[in-house]
């Protein structure tokens, strides 16, 4: 379909032309027939009107065809106009497209650096946590032996994470 659309401002003035051409050719038909039927009437004052009416045929089609060529020229130079417009817009359009998806990316691209270094942080948080819970229930171990008795009740805080590593 897009051949058709790129042929139409060769085609549309070649098919405007052959109309516009046909039009003078039947103009032309009918007035030289007009002029037969008056030749009939006075074969030598006919003769002398034929030929005048042949050359104001010729005149008349070559006036017709002129006033064809401009019209159909002005129709496509507004096409091609409208065409240039729309060919504008469309850049435009374009060109915000790919400043969006630029944007999009480069956001994207950020976030993703964030999610990495938010999980990277998260795995030394619980390594953190671990090592922290083991070297505490070391300690209350340790001090449970030192001091005979139970070690005392841990804050409150981390009194949960404390409970749980205990009973593992």
């Amino acid at each position: 379909m897009d051949w058709l659309t790129s042929a139409a401002p060769v085609l549309a003035p070649a098919f405007g032309a052959l109309g516009v051409i046909t039009g003078a050719f039947f103009s032309y038909r009918q007035v030289k027939r007009r002029g037969d039927t008056d030749e009939r009437v006075a074969l030598a004052q006919t003769k002398v009107n034929s030929d005048a009416a042949e050359g104001h045929t010729y005149v008349e089609a070559m006036k017709t065809v002129t006033a064809g060529f401009s019209s159909l020229l002005d129709q496509q130079r507004v096409m091609l106009d409208q065409q240039k417009v729309l060919l504008d817009q469309e850049r435009i359009m374009h060109g915000q497209t790919v400043e969006r998806v630029n944007l999009l990316e480069a956001g994207q691209f950020e976030l993703t650096r964030e999610v990495r270094e938010l999980q990277e942080e998260q795995r030394k948080d619980r390594r953190w946590k671990a090592a922290a819970l083991d070297y505490i229930r070391d300690l209350r171990g340790l001090l449970a032996k030192a001091l005979g008795r139970p070690a005392p009740e841990p804050p409150e805080e981390i009194a949960a994470d404390v409970d749980v590593t205990e009973r593992v």
